[in-house]
């Protein structure tokens, strides 16, 4: 009894270790194909540098270097205060302009945002008397009007509101309220948009990858060379998941690390190892459902076409450009069951931005990781009825 115990043990444990020489020498072919393939290493390289730099660094929604004029009709210290504010890095240096000159500015677009303070407007602030400013604005440039606006609007009521009380820093307002900006103290969108963009392209490039090599060997013909060898379909969907993830992997850690906080100078509060580890099982889930997606499309063209709405949808419910709590109650209940996304990006900011450590992350990573196992378990059915006949 003892002896045939002995000699299964041995034989399942040569067993897996011949599935697992198997399945190292199938992930090697596929990083052979990726190699082979410079487009797909091109779009690799392009989206984890110039398109994370080139999107933290363009798309900003903070007000910056605004132009701004003023109409100074009052000529008062009142409305020179209120002109001195308008300062650096938020708007350029107030320029005069003429009443009758603001349309003809505004519409050549030299300037966003034109004050017009009028006739004997520290009087009647002095007097109590009623008097407004009125503030002219491009919205076209509808973000940073938005904000300057507002910017503006704080100015003058600081300027004012110091003005009355006749010193610096104080204000008939019983209540003061400090706001303090714990993880983000400038408020910079790109310290933002650069860690948003790495788990976007995650995402993108994950999907397109493991999808892209399951097409790229049915258009080829190459797939016929599997169903003769003597492999099973788990182990050709778990070698082309742990390819194209490890090269995903890689490629966001030296992301991370050169890009976002090299040349961007974006401080990572967290362990970009356990993001890594986290992100292990999030890649893990979403080859999965690239598998799937290859499975369902018979060409690249069906393949994109799929890909497409599906990753639109994960990515704009994600969490990841606005709050997720935003949501309808009911759309984000079935975000959170069926996509791994909203799980993931929760994880990445908590790890990244705010320093947590596994024991506040393991829900999310077990939910991703839970979700993985239904799409894997879907995707080889489906890979066995298409690719195998079975």
């Amino acid at each position: 009894m003892k002896a045939a115990a002995k000699t299964g043990s041995g034989s399942d444990t040569g067993g897996l270790r011949a599935r697992l020489s198997t399945i190292y020498r199938l992930m090697v072919k596929e990083l052979r194909s990726i190699k082979a393939d410079p487009v797909m290493l091109i779009l690799v390289v392009y989206a984890f540098t110039v398109a994370i730099y080139t999107v933290a660094n363009g798309a900003t929604t903070e007000a910056t270097n605004l132009s701004v004029g003023i109409v100074d009709e009052d000529r008062s210290e009142l409305s020179r205060r209120i002109a001195d504010g308008l300062t650096p890095p938020l708007f350029q240096r107030a320029v005069e302009v003429s009443a009758g000159g603001i349309d003809k500015v505004m519409d050549e677009g030299q300037l966003v945002f034109v004050i017009e303070i009028p006739p004997r407007f520290q009087a009647d602030i002095l007097a109590s008397r009623a008097t407004s400013v009125q503030v002219n604005i491009d919205a076209t440039a509808i973000t940073q009007a938005g904000n300057g606006a507002v910017y503006i609007q704080n100015i003058i009521a600081t300027e004012v509101a110091n003005f009355l009380s006749g010193r610096e820093g104080t204000t008939e307002i019983p209540v003061n309220v400090v706001t303090r900006a714990k993880f983000n103290p400038n408020l910079k969108s790109s310290w933002f948009t650069s860690v948003m963009q790495v788990i976007n392209n995650i995402t993108l490039l994950t999907v397109i990858l493991t999808g892209a090599a399951l097409i790229r060997e049915r258009e080829q013909g190459t797939v016929e060379h599997l169903l003769v060898m003597p492999v099973t379909p788990s182990e050709i969907m778990l070698a082309k998941i742990l390819a194209n993830g490890l090269v995903i992997l890689a490629a966001a850690g030296l992301s991370l690390a050169l890009v976002v906080q090299v040349a961007l100078s974006v401080p990572i509060a967290g362990s970009i190892p356990l993001f890594l580890g986290g992100s292990c099982f999030y890649v893990f889930t979403v080859a999965a459902l690239g598998i799937l997606l290859g499975t369902i499309a018979s060409s690249m063209g069906q393949f994109g076409l799929l890909a497409i709405p599906v990753l639109l949808i994960m990515q704009l419910l994600s969490g990841s450009s606005t709050p997720i709590e935003s949501m309808p109650v009911w759309l984000r209940y079935v975000m959170e069951t069926i996509s791994p996304t909203p799980h993931f990006v929760a994880f990445a900011q908590a790890v990244l931005y705010r320093g947590a450590g596994l024991s506040i992350v393991w829900p999310q990573l077990v939910a991703v990781a839970v979700i993985g196992g239904v799409y894997f378990v879907f995707a080889l059915r489906r890979f066995r009825r298409v690719i195998f006949g079975a």
